[in-house]
């Protein structure tokens, strides 16, 4: 029950008040309950868009561009974070339908805080940051129950969210558990609602609350609170949920912007007296970008007890909060540059320096096939030892290969070879073809190599994967790190589909390259050429009477000439320039494009001294 909806235009305008403004925080200085005063002082008195405005909020805030990407309504009781969702919903016929006997009739608003709890009472019945949209059957299950850890569930939904006995200390009633991948956002909802209405929630009445202003929560559902909070850091989706209320009610969720807040108002499992801050993340390095987006990668910081995550800055702009040593930045502008650094930081609230910045400028918005690094281009694993690794450079410009090598895991586990270092300079367009030096001559001769040696990286087999790095992090990758005995590739040659403009590093075979049989070399050390023009029709002619038809979906396409005698040549290239087939002395053709993949191509036809280019579009 999908349902799409277009968003554009409100992603615009939300996208205009995506930064965190200057100086929001300043006067947040304290620590204790003294901080959590001073982050109400800041974030109180928000804009009131009344209960009915939060679907017109949800329009920007709840949005699925994180998971599936679809433009859906992202619900965390029916999203499934690592697979299929089991329904979808957008706005219209599926909100607030009064129907709710099974999962996946319609969605409606779910308190995290019930509103029973503060009597329907406003402003706290339509503050969109802790009022989320949700499958109405679910949100139904969940009635006013606290939050908390299932013991023995009574209820699961469809994505796993459960209803049942409680497992918190202390307390026997029945509390409801969201799936792992929401509960920090959850926590952090409460910890929102907990400082936003300080004035007023120590007369509220709820299991989780002790009846105070200042620490809220009763211990043993603090804890759990906490423990969310660590386990689940703040992610993408979280960041730009906050931006988009911000815009609508013109107050944030100072969790997510600053999660270290947490602790030092409430504690949590930081160490005691632990001062220390963890080393400062190094390496850090642009591994992909389009005209919206940037990828990063860097080497880990250190800690005296554990680094628990790391904060990503765009021109000095919290962006996303990530456990691991990756991270993609979304929602930027096309043809922009962005000053990135990386801050590592620990359980205890303590943050490490930035990173060395890193200037990267996204893509144009009308860019393709500019690659964002060097990638590899082709794969072959064949008889014997034929074997070779070709790298593409079609970043625009040339690239000193003095800060690449090429390493290899032997059958599937264990560390990483030595490494076989590359040298020289990579013109733009052009390739870099490394050969195992026993290679058949019918296959390849070495002489046309850049290198030729029998170093373990070229002695690879079908399980072994091989990995491209750039300054000692790995960029580009064939295969499966620590992918066992089984093989991805033997006796084949890979070849990178043109769709593929940034390296990375997850091997998708299906995705990411096309599959050729053994010992098919005739392609290595291809290099890229350029178009001198390009026509706009699907099904094209000329002036000379050279017919391309039918547009192909799969099969075969025919070129039809003039009647003359004289032969031509032709060559398909892909939307990049990269040269997929080529064959000359013809004097008429049927063309099979079956081995291609779906795209825009442009066929180069020379017929004595004219060139002639056409397009051609792949579905």
């Amino acid at each position: 029950m999908k349902k799409l909806y277009s968003f554009s235009l409100l992603l615009c305008v939300t996208f205009g008040f995506a930064q965190i403004p200057s100086g929001y925080y300043n006067t947040a200085t304290g620590t204790g309950y003294t901080l959590k005063t001073q982050l109400y002082n800041i974030i109180k008195g928000h804009t009131n868009n009344g209960y009915a405005g939060l679907y017109t909020t949800y329009l920007t805030s709840d949005v699925d561009n994180f998971y599936e990407n679809d433009g859906t309504i992202l619900d965390m009781y029916s999203e499934n974070p690592s697979g299929t969702d089991p329904y979808n919903y957008t706005t219209g016929t599926t909100q607030r339908c009064g129907s709710y006997s099974v999962e996946g009739d319609c969605y409606n608003r779910e308190h995290i805080i019930p509103q029973s709890v503060f009597n329907e009472a406003s402003p706290m019945v339509a503050d969109a940051h802790f009022i989320t949209p949700t499958d109405g059957k679910v949100n139904g299950i969940r009635s006013n129950y606290p939050h908390g850890t299932v013991n023995s569930a009574t209820y699961t939904s469809q994505n796993g969210s459960k209803l049942g006995s409680s497992s918190v200390s202390g307390y026997s009633g029945t509390v409801f558990e969201p799936v792992n991948a929401f509960k920090g956002d959850i926590a952090r909802m409460y910890f929102y609602f907990a400082t936003r209405y300080e004035n007023t929630v120590a007369g509220y009445s709820f299991p989780m609350f002790d009846g105070s202003s200042n620490k809220v929560f009763t211990t043993a559902f603090l804890n759990v609170l906490l423990a969310w909070h660590s386990q689940d850091p703040v992610s993408a989706r979280e960041i730009a949920r906050n931006n988009a209320i911000y815009a609508r009610q013109n107050n944030r969720n100072p969790f997510i912007d600053h999660p270290e807040y947490v602790n030092q108002i409430w504690g949590g499992t930081a160490p005691s007296g632990d001062t220390q801050a963890p080393t400062a993340p190094t390496s850090l390095a642009s591994t992909t970008k389009t005209a919206t987006s940037i990828t990063l990668s860097w080497t880990a910081s250190t800690d005296n007890v554990a680094v628990t995550g790391y904060d990503v800055y765009a021109n000095s702009v919290l962006k996303t909060t990530v456990t691991g040593t990756t991270a993609t930045i979304t929602g930027l502008t096309a043809s922009t540059a962005y000053s990135i650094y990386v801050k590592a930081k620990d359980a205890a609230g303590n943050t490490s320096a930035s990173s060395s910045t890193i200037a990267v400028t996204t893509n144009s918005s009308g860019t393709s096939g500019t690659a964002t690094d060097l990638l590899f281009s082709e794969y072959i694993e064949g008889s014997g030892n034929n074997k070779a690794l070709e790298i593409a450079n079609n970043t625009g410009s040339s690239v000193s290969l003095s800060a690449y090598t090429i390493k290899k895991q032997t059958n599937g586990a264990g560390s990483w070879s030595t490494g076989l270092a590359l040298s020289g300079t990579l013109a733009t367009g052009s390739k870099f073809v490394i050969v195992n030096s026993s290679i058949s001559s019918s296959c390849f001769s070495t002489s046309s190599a850049n290198i030729s040696t029998t170093a373990t990286e070229l002695t690879f087999n079908g399980n072994d994967a091989v990995g491209l790095f750039k300054n000692g992090t790995l960029i580009d990758i064939i295969g499966t790190f620590s992918g066992g005995t089984a093989n991805f590739a033997i006796d084949v040659t890979l070849r990178r589909k043109s769709t593929v403009t940034s390296p990375s590093t997850t091997f998708n075979l299906n995705s990411q390259w096309d599959s050729f049989s053994s010992d098919t070399c005739n392609n290595l050390a291809s290099k890229k050429a350029q178009p001198t023009a390009i026509e706009e029709e699907e099904i094209v002619s000329d002036s000379d009477n050279i017919i391309i038809y039918p547009n192909p979906s799969n099969g075969n396409f025919n070129i039809v000439l003039d009647n003359s005698a004289a032969s031509y040549s032709v060559e398909i290239l892909s939307i990049t320039g990269l040269k997929v087939f080529e064959k000359s002395d013809l004097t008429d053709a049927v063309i099979s494009v079956d081995h291609l993949s779906k795209g825009t191509y442009i066929i180069k036809i020379t017929k004595e001294s004219k060139t002639i280019n056409k397009k051609i579009i792949i579905k």
